[in-house]
């Protein structure tokens, strides 16, 4: 729901009914991660996917009846090897769709207006209940980075406070899943399956080296939705003029820039110097931190004389193991342009656990997904 939130806030404010139908589970191969949404105002305006075409006609249909009847829904879609023109994914997965009706009296209402509304500016987690007791199902709780929350279930803290927990540690991981509460965790006499959906700032990308490559670089970064900043130490080559999708251009020694500027475990960053005054200081660092990526430019001759000097200043084997160098996948790219797509392709496989080889003939899973988690599970009966 959170990957449409600017849009349904404003259908919020405008006093609009509407439903929405969230993507909870996913099991084999299939198009959206949960989380995905698709929402029906009263008017029948659509927004959104679950299933990238797939099954979006039925789940339209779904909204248009949660809307009329009041009534929270979740229902599962997959491939049916009798009928191949039966609604359902022909991509041979299933999942399960929670359609739920957010009208002007439904109690859950301010509290997925919050979550909105948070989810466009900063982070936020929002849990609901997916599946349980009729009376909770749709329930809504919206969690800040500080522990403090809206929302509840009704006559049941303490679940709230399980929840405020545990849809805590899925913010703190930037993570969407589900959360499965066992009769004895759950308070409520039943067992519960709870959607937590994260919404976090975009991952940073920092680009070092103002060259013409950085700039097809920054366009592709801003494309896969990170927040990209420019750092080169000549003022003359990192401008605006020539940086004009970048959302931050530095003028500074990239290590010194480096050392002082936040970074996180969901940061990339691309080495397009190859100069060794700027490469060695700043990748010895860049190495030693905690963060998802970091790729460098170079010929194979240039990547082999920077291993030798980032081994003299003291980098290890297993630092070494982390640079990604000559940076990109072999794409036999030329221009600036085809190298910013090899190297972001490098960056989405890395970050999806790809392998990076053709799909074609291959025996690899399509869909990879590394930022959701599968099903927690608290509180069961043995």
């Amino acid at each position: 729901m959170l990957d449409i939130a600017e849009e349904l806030h404003r259908w919020v404010e405008q006093g609009r009914d509407f439903a929405v139908a969230t993507v909870v589970a996913v099991s084999g191969s299939a198009p959206r991660r949960p989380g995905a949404a698709l929402a029906v105002d009263s008017d029948g305006t659509a927004i959104g996917s679950v299933s990238g075409g797939c099954v979006e006609g039925a789940v339209y249909e779904l909204c248009r009846q949660a809307l009329e009847d009041g009534e929270s829904v979740l229902e599962r879609f997959g491939y049916s090897d009798e009928d191949a023109f039966a609604v359902g994914l022909t991509c041979g997965g299933i999942i399960d769709i929670l359609v739920t009706p957010v009208r002007a009296a439904d109690p859950a209402r301010p509290v997925l207006g919050a979550a909105l509304a948070a989810a466009a500016g900063e982070a936020a987690a929002v849990a609901r209940i997916v599946d349980g007791p009729a009376e909770l199902r749709g329930r809504a709780l919206l969690v800040r980075p500080d522990g403090s929350y809206e929302g509840g279930f009704g006559a049941h803290p303490e679940l709230d406070r399980t929840v405020v927990g545990e849809a805590g540690a899925f913010l703190d991981a930037g993570r969407t899943g589900t959360l499965e509460i066992g009769e004895q965790g759950s308070r409520c006499g039943a067992p519960l399956t709870v959607l937590v959906e994260s919404s976090v700032p975009p991952p940073r990308m920092i680009v070092f080296g103002a060259i013409d490559f950085a700039s097809a670089l920054v366009r592709m970064g801003k494309f896969l939705g990170y927040r990209v900043t420019v750092c080169d130490a000549r003022p003359v080559f990192a401008t605006a003029t020539r940086f004009p999708d970048a959302d931050e251009i530095v003028v500074e020694w990239p290590h010194t820039y480096l050392e002082r500027t936040e970074v996180d475990a969901r940061t990339v960053l691309c080495v397009l110097t190859h100069d060794a005054k700027f490469d060695v200081p700043l990748l010895r660092l860049a190495l030693r931190l905690p963060v998802a990526y970091v790729g460098a430019m170079g010929s194979r001759r240039t990547h082999l004389d920077r291993n030798d000097r980032l081994r003299e200043v003291g980098v290890t084997e297993l630092e070494l193991a982390r640079l990604r160098s000559p940076i990109g996948l072999d794409l036999g790219a030329r221009t600036p342009e085809e190298t910013a797509l090899s190297i972001a392709s490098e960056i989405v496989a890395d970050r999806r656990g790809g392998s990076g080889v053709s799909l074609t003939g291959a025996h690899t899973p399509i869909h990879h997904d590394a930022t959701s988690v599968p099903a927690r599970r608290i509180g069961s009966v043995a």
